[in-house]
């Protein structure tokens, strides 16, 4: 006997009227983060730059999260399972005190990567759809699964102003001054083949030499990616990370989704009754008292007291 549930009417006792066959997006898998990002290089606008070079100390400070691009590629000697790489853009913001009673406020760009390996299952199809591309040889999309990223703007934990870095040179150049070595960088952690040195003419730490330009144009003059004092922060971001593919399921229906809120319009001028919206309105009793300063307010958390219903108009 096949038990198998197919497309069609259904009796059930608990509801369930038809099953259908929909076309979404299955999450094979998924995972949450809260990174500590420390010590984060801030390129400064060349504006800021200039305050930064006369700032003795930076406060306040928020980071708005600009763009994120995500990359998915087959993880090496897995089946199944995906390296997802992350790049956030940042947008942070400080006060510089240059010495006078009011900050200069200061901006500049913070970038952060990361990577999660995921599992987004195997498929060797290839898809084409008729609104991606209008005639005959239009290449297929590929059946890697898609990575999806949400995250919300970090917080800013930290910030600090640091020289130049200056590493220690064999002898002074021709100014008496110690010559750089182009090969020489700052010991740090390297990516997987990757050779000490320099990268695009910079250090790892220096600058970033492919930051997309619409990014760029989000500042209100160009950035500084190397000399002067350097600035630092540290965020703390959180964000949800998941693979998807299209699949198609087989799902329970009880009934279509008929909305129930009538697309009211107010009065027959057009307008509410201003007085009866205001009357719909709880006391703030949280605006006038400070929390908890109130007897009863860990009940209902306006004051009421929850034992006696009657007491507060309930």
């Amino acid at each position: 006997m096949n038990d198998r549930v197919m497309p069609g009417p259904v009796q059930d006792p608990c509801g369930v009227r038809e099953a259908v066959c929909i076309h979404t997006k299955k999450i094979y898998d998924s995972c949450r983060d809260k990174d500590c990002v420390e010590d984060l290089r801030v390129y400064p606008t060349r504006a800021a730059q200039a305050a930064l070079d006369r700032a003795v100390s930076l406060r306040g400070g928020q980071a708005e999260l600009l763009h994120v691009d995500v990359d998915v590629q087959p993880a090496n000697y897995t089946r199944g399972y995906y390296n997802v790489d992350v790049r956030y853009y940042y947008r942070v913001t400080a006060g510089a005190f240059t010495g006078g009673n009011r900050p200069a406020e200061i901006r500049g760009l913070a970038v952060f990567e990361k990577r999660a390996t995921l599992f987004g299952s195997e498929g060797s199809a290839r898809i084409f759809r008729s609104r991606d591309c209008p005639g005959p040889g239009c290449p297929a999309q590929t059946n890697l699964p898609e990575a999806v990223v949400e995250a919300v703007d970090p917080l800013v934990l930290s910030m600090r102003l640091a020289d130049p870095f200056r590493p220690p040179f064999p002898g002074p150049g021709p100014d008496c001054r110690p010559e750089p070595r182009p090969d020489f960088c700052p010991p740090r952690e390297l990516p997987d083949g990757e050779a000490p040195g320099r990268r695009g003419g910079f250090c790892p730490d220096d600058g970033l030499a492919d930051v997309p330009a619409f990014i760029s144009d989000l500042f209100d003059n160009e950035l500084v990616f190397g000399g002067g004092r350097r600035w630092y922060v540290t965020l703390g971001q959180f964000s949800l990370i998941r693979l998807e593919r299209d699949s198609q399921l087989l799902i329970p229906v009880y009934d279509y989704c008929m909305p129930t809120r009538e697309c009211g319009a107010g009065d027959d001028d057009g307008e509410d009754d201003p007085c009866e919206a205001f009357r719909q309105i709880r006391f703030p009793v949280g605006e006038f008292f400070p929390p908890g300063s109130l007897p009863g307010t860990e009940n209902g958390g306006d004051g009421c007291c929850r034992p006696n219903p009657g007491c507060c108009g309930d």
